[in-house]
């Protein structure tokens, strides 16, 4: 059994080691290394502007934390330097564990997303003055999108005393539906307490075991806590006001949001979200540190609820925009004198951790900066672009015009070494490449469409025994070479 061990710690040391390198690779690139110098030079001006006690900030590429810096005190009077490794309150990014244990649970067979919320929590009753409405769902919970208010029934977000989640349930019958459900977004810390609830009733534990046991540990995230232990106390920031009229900042009061706990109460750092981001770029069955597996992953960040904007929406718990050109998903926080943010996009594998201590923290300032200043050198330092082989020289067979029996023409060209598709159409496209698809082959005289507007079908020559093009099968027609 001893030499079975050594067996595979091996294998996993050497794997970490390549990792390492990898990582020391990317941050040492000329275009890398001094982007991140600019990032730090501009978070470091921003940071005095503003007067701004603590950040602590991290970007991901891929499975590995590529960089990360601490900004400012961490607590001013003390002069602690904030670090990677401080703890803030990450409040609303705690709803991102939350969807993780639905999901998880889901993919259990321990509840589905369009099960009534009332199978799980019996005693939920509430006001609706929309009968008509659909029932509300699990999935609405995650999607904002059940109509119900934002808040529960008490003032906490003014006097910081958070109710129970019983004191929660027992006042839901003097609140309302404010919209009919799947009519209108709304925001709602209430349908992500109600969330919580519903991880407890169907995995039979209580919120925080199952987070802890099933989220936290599998990750390694063992600064991250779901209601704060005294051991991390000495880590964590402390939390200041914005800055008020004569430049001072008050010290806020530590929040507990007990009945809120789902919504908003949980603690980390930024060493731990990466690795909780590193999970969201895997695509493998779940299981270990794959917590979810990769389509479900896929799944929630897609969107399940558009905004009339068009450029943003609501996955499965995440949020999710446009962001130059590309998707943009993950989620901010807010709870007294903290701000923070996380943000990654799938295609690129980047992501982005800012934590702040200060109601005025403005994380996503920092956060878009960072996409825009490293992100591109990451990624030519990442892939650079790969010498073209040399195009099949049997595709020169394929290149003509084409036609079929409603004199449509189509055209099979060869451009920067890939055969394309080029459709004649009338009125023309205005982009001289919009007309354009490419066929990327299979097998030998079998291709598939690809690209934004291509449909994925099989592009087959059929040929002649001349070993000239007789017909081509479109999908499931036929085009014909044009004589």
């Amino acid at each position: 059994m001893k030499r079975l061990t050594v067996t595979l710690i091996v294998p996993l040391l050497l794997f970490s080691y390549a990792l390492g390198q990898q990582t020391k690779v990317l941050t040492d690139a000329p275009g890398v290394a001094s982007s991140l110098r600019l990032l730090e030079k501009w978070v470091a001006s921003q940071m005095e502007y503003r007067n701004q006690p603590g950040l602590s900030m991290g970007i991901v590429h891929d499975r590995d934390l590529l960089w990360s810096k601490g900004f400012g005190s961490s607590d001013l009077a003390a002069k602690t330097p904030a670090t990677p490794k401080t703890i803030y309150r990450i409040a609303s990014i705690t709803k991102l564990f939350t969807s993780t244990a639905i999901m998880q649970l889901r993919d259990a067979g321990k509840l589905r997303l369009d099960d009534p919320i009332v199978k799980f929590i019996p005693a939920f009753k509430i006001k609706n003055d929309f009968p008509d409405a659909p029932t509300i769902t699990v999935r609405h919970l995650l999607t904002h999108t059940s109509g119900l208010p934002g808040e529960a029934a008490f003032p906490y977000w003014t006097d910081h005393d958070f109710p129970s989640i019983g004191e929660i349930l027992r006042a839901l019958p003097t609140q309302q539906i404010v919209f009919p459900t799947e009519t209108k977004y709304r925001y709602s810390n209430l349908a992500m307490a109600l969330a919580g609830e519903v991880v407890a009733a169907a995995s039979g534990e209580t919120y925080e075991t199952y987070i802890q046991e099933h989220i936290l540990e599998p990750l390694g995230m063992t600064d991250t806590s779901v209601n704060l232990p005294p051991e991390h106390r000495k880590q964590l920031a402390a939390a200041y006001s914005r800055r008020l009229p004569d430049g001072t900042r008050r010290i806020l009061p530590f929040t507990d949001s007990r009945g809120l706990t789902s919504a908003a109460n949980m603690s980390s750092t930024v060493e731990d979200l990466a690795k909780f981001i590193s999970l969201q770029f895997k695509d493998e069955k779940a299981g270990g540190k794959q917590v979810l597996k990769g389509s479900t992953l896929r799944e929630m960040h897609r969107v399940h609820w558009l905004f009339p904007n068009w450029k943003s929406g609501r996955g499965l718990g995440f949020s999710v925009r446009q962001f130059e050109g590309k998707t943009l998903v993950g989620h901010a926080g807010w709870v007294a004198g903290y701000q923070t943010q996380i943000g990654f996009i799938v295609e690129d594998r980047i992501g982005v951790i800012v934590l702040t201590n200060a109601d005025d923290g403005s994380p996503n300032t920092y956060l878009e900066q960072a996409f825009n200043v490293v992100g591109p050198a990451i990624l030519k330092a990442a892939a650079p672009a790969p010498k073209p082989s040399p195009p099949d020289p049997a595709w020169n067979a394929y290149i003509g015009l084409y036609t079929d029996p409603t004199f449509w023409d189509v055209e099979v060209m060869l451009l920067d070494g890939k055969l394309y598709l080029y459709n004649h159409d009338y009125p023309p496209e205005e982009n001289a490449r919009g007309a354009l698809v490419e066929l990327v082959p299979e097998s030998p005289r079998t291709f598939r469409m690809i690209g934004e507007d291509a449909s994925g079908d099989l592009v087959v020559f059929e040929m002649d025994p001349d070993g000239k093009v007789q017909r081509v099968k479109v999908g499931e027609n036929y085009i014909f070479p044009k004589k």
